[in-house]
């Protein structure tokens, strides 16, 4: 006989209910244990049982400049490295390296020159053709 799946759904949900009353019992007795052996450890829940709130610590003033200085130092160190790394050597450029630049660049803006001026002529050449056409 063919189960329906309104039953199954019915099973599935009675299931779960069993197994979250079981792990409710375990989670109960694991703290119960963990309170017996005075564990403070990640099994232990982070809320008392009996519903108040744990105890805060507190850290004294001379402990908590005790950190602050201790954190200062470490971070002026880490600074003071990557200060150190970043830092490249200056190159110095010899006479004859710059005079090799500079020619270089006139060499170059010469031909950029002599390109823009090759284009230019035909242009005024064709302008003045056309004016002397016209008039």
């Amino acid at each position: 006989m063919p189960r329906h799946a309104g039953s199954d759904q019915d099973l599935l949900t009675m299931a779960l209910v069993g197994y979250e009353a079981q792990h409710a019992k375990i989670i109960e007795a694991i703290t119960e244990i963990h309170t017996k052996l005075g564990h403070r450890g990640p099994g232990r829940p982070k809320v008392a049982t009996d519903g108040t709130a744990p105890a805060k610590r507190t850290m004294s003033a001379a402990a908590r400049r005790r950190i602050a200085a201790a954190q200062r130092k470490r971070w002026a160190a880490l600074r003071k490295s990557k200060a150190q790394a970043a830092a490249p050597k200056k190159r110095k450029l010899s006479a004859a390296g710059r005079k090799a630049i500079i020619a270089a660049t006139k060499k170059r803006w010469a031909a950029v020159r002599k390109a823009a001026a090759k284009k230019a002529k035909p242009v005024v050449k064709a302008v003045q053709k056309a004016a002397a056409a016209s008039a």
